[in-house]
């Protein structure tokens, strides 16, 4: 069997919601890695920003625009150092401005992927993959990109059965 990490970032707070801004105890991303965990038995990487964003949603995607434009690389407050131990690496992510939000980006490019499958999962309103699977070709040199999963956020928490499936379908047997 495979062994799988899911390398991840959730916003937990005010969220948009069917076009309107609602608050979550816990992020629809997270949601989506807790079900892929069940399914396959992965291991876990939450990242998590030195400096928060802002609580305001709208701030908060005022700041995620102003680093992806900046290019931006935010500081964690803990990296992974290596995936060695992993055949399958899933990045999971909310899309944030047609990708995954820069701290994840942070992330990804201390790690040396080759020889890794790399399958990218996205929460979205609208967007699906969006650019993700070309940020992870760029950020996880020597990987295989793998086929990849995008989540409605309003539907992160009731899709667990197709969330599972897709995990052991992808990441059990590769």
């Amino acid at each position: 069997m495979a062994k799988t990490l899911v390398i991840y970032y959730s916003r937990r707070g005010q969220n948009y919601v069917e076009g309107e801004i609602k608050e979550l105890a816990k992020g629809n991303t997270e949601f989506v890695v807790e079900y892929i965990r069940e399914a396959v038995d992965a291991d876990v990487f939450e990242i998590q920003t030195v400096k928060a964003y802002a609580i305001d949603y709208k701030q908060c995607g005022k700041e995620a625009y102003a680093e992806y434009k900046e290019n931006a690389r935010p500081l964690l407050k803990q990296y992974i150092d290596s995936v060695a131990a992993y055949d399958c690496i899933v990045v999971a992510g909310p899309s944030w401005c047609g990708t995954y939000p820069m701290a994840v980006l942070t992330q990804l490019e201390r790690l040396d992927f080759t020889g890794k499958k790399v399958f990218p999962v996205i929460t979205h309103e609208g967007s699906g993959l969006c650019n993700a699977p070309k940020t992870l070709e760029k950020c996880c040199k020597g990987a295989t990109l793998c086929d990849g999963l995008a989540i409605r956020g309003i539907y992160a928490k009731s899709s667990k059965e197709e969330i599972m499936n897709w995990a052991i379908n992808h990441l059990l047997e590769v």
